[in-house]
């Protein structure tokens, strides 16, 4: 029986790496990862290689059911190496797998808030031609025509996240008119990461269908407009535990003396998302506290009530690599 098999990367392009896919037609079913074959593919086309060396190898590292196409079709995230076996220097992956391995017996889950807008030809989805809705207020987890813009396709793409096994959580609308949010998790490190991505991809082509495209820019639209985020929430099991709170204070201090290391890699034009205003703190400071959305980190009022629990991070913009971020929040908040 031949089936489709969708291979996903992300590509070289920098300051944001894209998502590129093609497709493979082999033998099925597949029941192990170990049968997807490895596969090449032109580096010089997306950023990741010369034209005169330009073969790159994609390692399939997960399959999901692919809900477009259905039946035994799925689709594969993929790492990419060179052609010497090497991890590619645009695989993030690689990196987060090392420090997951590293930091697995403190049990990290991760839960990220997947903010994006969506765009019809020049303008967010429901925005007049060349001009401006009514200010934002009435749009955040509304209902009616005049207040929701895309629900069809943002329903979609829930279901088809539900089919294809993913984390998937939630859904609602955004601050801004034409923005939306779905969120993943909570779950380990990379099965968060690689779900985002593959999140992300389905979002992409769900969009293809109606032309509508979604953009995960931090600011896409200057003024007095909410950005896109996408808040990262993070506990250990240590955190989850009774006492945890301590812990979790113990984590923003050390957040805090990382700040500025970690906003670097937080995701491109976050700076113009974090002004101090629209339920942000300015990307040059760090603040901490209960149910404080203004903060860089929020520790949620629930979790301050029971002793336990998580803290969100809300610094990383919506085109955050999510390899990166899980890598450094492992990292600084679980390193001594």
């Amino acid at each position: 029986m031949k089936i489709k098999i969708e291979y996903i990367w992300m590509d070289g392009h920098v300051p944001t790496a894209k998502l590129r896919s093609k497709t493979k037609v082999i033998e099925g079913p597949v029941t192990d990862i170990s049968e997807i074959p490895e596969w090449g593919f032109d580096g010089s086309s997306t950023m990741q290689a010369e034209g005169e060396d330009s073969d790159c190898i994609l390692k399939p590292v997960r399959y999901i059911s692919d809900p477009i196409r259905g039946g035994n079709h799925l689709l594969v995230i993929c790492e990419v190496f060179t052609a010497e076996g090497k991890a590619h220097a645009s695989n993030t992956r690689a990196k987060l797998k090392v420090i997951a391995d590293k930091y697995r017996d403190q049990e990290a889950w991760f839960g990220i808030e997947q903010e994006y807008t969506l765009f019809k030809g020049r303008s967010p989805l429901g925005w007049p031609d060349g001009g401006y809705p009514a200010p934002q207020g009435p749009f955040y987890c509304g209902v009616g025509a005049d207040e929701v813009f895309g629900r069809e396709l943002v329903e979609t793409h829930l279901d088809r996240c539900i089919n294809a096994g993913l984390n998937i959580s939630g859904i609602n609308a955004e601050v801004m008119p034409g923005q939306w949010e779905f969120q993943i998790g909570p779950c380990g490190p990379l099965e968060a990461a690689d779900e985002i991505w593959l999140a992300r991809w389905l979002l992409y082509r769900t969009g293809e269908e109606s032309k509508v495209s979604a953009t995960l820019h931090p600011k896409p639209v200057k003024g007095d407009w909410n950005g896109a985020g996408a808040h990262t929430n993070f506990s250990t099991k240590a955190m989850r535990s009774n006492g945890g709170l301590e812990l979790i204070h113990e984590a923003c201090r050390k957040l805090e003396k990382n700040h500025h290391e970690h906003i670097l890699q937080y995701g491109a034009h976050n700076e113009e998302r974090l002004t101090g205003l629209h339920e942000t703190c300015s990307f040059e400071d760090f603040r901490y506290g209960v149910s404080d959305r203004g903060a860089s980190v929020r520790i949620p009022l629930a979790t301050a009530l029971a002793g336990n629990g998580y803290l969100e991070d809300r610094r990383p913009s919506a085109n955050m690599d999510p390899y990166i971020v899980c890598r450094m929040l492992l990292e600084t908040v679980c390193g001594d």
